[in-house]
């Protein structure tokens, strides 16, 4: 039987908001799933920004984290990620200081550069944010780094005449995440933590994005030497058989969210009953045998094979089961 023993592993939850669901029940179950997790040795535990999609309840990362956090005490708790372009550095600065402030050195802070929602959303999201772009990405984590005093503070100020408070000499723990060689190319530069989206954007290639970010690493006032993590999508079950079964219900969302189709992610029964067309059956396929579904010894090999050909120092597992029970059962197996 395969084991993880000594692998760090973290978690990503979605806050999934299943159908004929209430939003309030999704982040009850995010919550108890992090509770679950710390019990079960996790390493991390993340959310992510989303906007405006009804199948997330995860659109305002730092107010989840700090109901986490709180109903937690030793894993870390973090975001996977903000997406900064859609806000002011300063205020991200101030959100995640004041994490550190209330939770101490617990707290993490990955940073992506995607809107996370739809274009007409993403408008409307940074109607005050001024013309912040995915261009203007590097200088804003930057300037993250000059508002916690990791860095020197800047020509402009920051970290001077303006200081985050809190968030002057309250940082948390900073990473870059990506799902290109671009992102991998930046972390490296910038000699931050390096976490690869797997779960969605992975495939054969994944590994070279690791290679980037190894090639092009720069020791800096974070790391000394490259640290990495994929992400993976994971589901547990008796045999393949009933995995790809429990799998079903996000392979349903996953394939009506490309065609532009979004909505809750559909009930096991849904997912069950619908009339699959050919194309869907392929995507979900190919989906599924990048990711981690299986029984339990598969989906550790599955992640250990994963480690070993991206050189991931960690791996954060990505629970995309049917309902909150098949999920928990998906990260009890995984450590057993």
């Amino acid at each position: 039987m395969t084991s993880l023993a000594g692998l760090p592993l973290s978690v990503l939850d979605l806050a999934t908001v299943y159908s004929g669901m209430a939003p309030s029940t999704a982040l009850a179950q995010t919550i108890d799933t992090a509770v679950q997790a710390e019990s079960l040795g996790y390493n991390r535990f993340w959310v992510a920004e989303h906007h405006g999609m009804v199948a997330v309840a995860s659109s305002a990362p730092a107010v989840l984290i700090g109901a986490i956090a709180a109903a937690t005490s030793t894993i870390r708790v973090g975001s996977g990620g903000v997406m900064l372009p859609n806000h002011s550095s300063l205020v991200i600065a101030e959100q995640f200081g004041t994490l550190v402030a209330l939770h101490g050195d617990r707290i993490d802070l990955g940073l992506g550069r995607a809107p996370g929602t739809d274009q007409l959303t993403s408008a409307v999201l940074r109607r005050n944010v001024g013309t912040e772009t995915v261009d203007d990405f590097p200088q804003q984590v930057i300037e993250l780094l000059a508002w916690f005093g990791t860095i020197d503070p800047l020509e402009n100020g920051i970290g001077s005449r303006i200081v985050a408070m809190p968030g002057l000499g309250d940082s948390p723990e900073m990473w870059l995440l990506g799902s290109s060689g671009y992102s991998a190319q930046l972390a490296g530069m910038m000699g931050l933590p390096f976490a690869f989206a797997h779960h969605f954007a992975g495939g054969d290639n994944t590994p070279v994005a690791f290679e980037i970010y190894r090639n092009h690493f720069t020791p800096g006032a974070v790391l000394a030497k490259p640290h990495s993590m994929v992400a993976v999508g994971a589901v547990v079950g008796d045999d393949a058989a009933e995995a790809e079964r429990l799998a079903g219900p996000y392979g349903l969302f996953s394939t009506r969210l490309r065609t532009g189709r979004p909505g809750q992610v559909p009930s096991l029964e849904e997912s069950e009953a619908h009339d699959w067309t050919f194309a869907e059956k392929a995507f979900v396929a190919e989906r599924n045998a990048h990711q981690a579904v299986g029984d339990a010894d598969f989906v550790r090999t599955r992640i250990t094979e994963l480690v070993a050909s991206t050189g991931a120092d960690e791996v954060i597992v990505v629970p995309q089961s049917a309902g909150q029970e098949s999920k928990l059962r998906t990260l009890r197996d995984i450590v057993a």
